[in-house]
């Protein structure tokens, strides 16, 4: 079951190249803006966004389930703290940081993952620090497609289940932990330039002081 997880990740993580995502690029410079020196990656990946971060100047540490995915990053150079585990299973150390920046990561999750990792990564904020999520939405393509296994939640032909989220979604899951924007980011495939591109949402959050 691992070796075809770990397939799977490759297939399904390697499409996207290793450019950083365009909401990598805008949270970068959002970021620079509001001065954030270190940023927690949960679900990091094999590190194709961290990168623009490292590059500007700002401290990444990541959490990965994969191994395979772990060991892509230090074969590409990236030599930043990984913690190696599920994000199911924060918090990892006692550190609050100043940001966090969860890429496509939370509409793999149900219902109680999802409530779970909002808290937590919540709770490893800084006071005045930002956590900005980005995530699939209803406008894109291949909603409503497969088998549906909950309210806006479905499960795909191979297996991948995703939760699909609209503003209504957005401001009940994650109204009580900071919102202050959420925003429409289309994410295109930068190496497959035949494939239809991504519909996001950006879901930008506030821990108060």
């Amino acid at each position: 079951m691992t070796e075809f997880w770990e397939s799977s990740f490759i297939e399904n993580q390697l499409m996207w190249g290793f450019e950083p995502s365009d909401s990598a690029i805008l949270v970068k410079d959002f970021f620079l803006e509001k001065h954030v020196n270190e940023i927690l990656i949960p679900g990091i990946g094999y590190g194709r966004n961290a990168k623009v971060f490292l590059d500007n100047g700002i401290n990444v540490t990541g959490i990965e389930i994969s191994r395979t995915a772990i060991e892509l990053a230090r074969q590409n150079g990236l030599s930043i703290p990984i913690f190696h585990g599920s994000v199911s299973d924060m918090p990892f150390e006692d550190k609050l940081y100043v940001g966090i920046f969860s890429y496509a990561l939370i509409h793999l999750l149900n219902k109680s993952e999802r409530v779970k990792l909002i808290q937590d990564c919540y709770h490893q904020l800084k006071p005045n620090g930002f956590m900005i999520f980005t995530t699939i939405s209803k406008e894109a393509p291949m909603y409503g497609k497969g088998k549906q296994i909950g309210k806006d939640y479905f499960e795909t032909m191979n297996g991948v289940k995703m939760f699909f989220y609209d503003e209504d979604s957005v401001k009940q899951e994650f109204g009580n932990y900071g919102l202050v924007e959420i925003s429409e980011v289309v994410e295109p495939h930068k190496d497959k330039e035949d494939k239809p591109p991504f519909k996001f949402l950006m879901i930008t959050c506030k821990k108060e002081g």
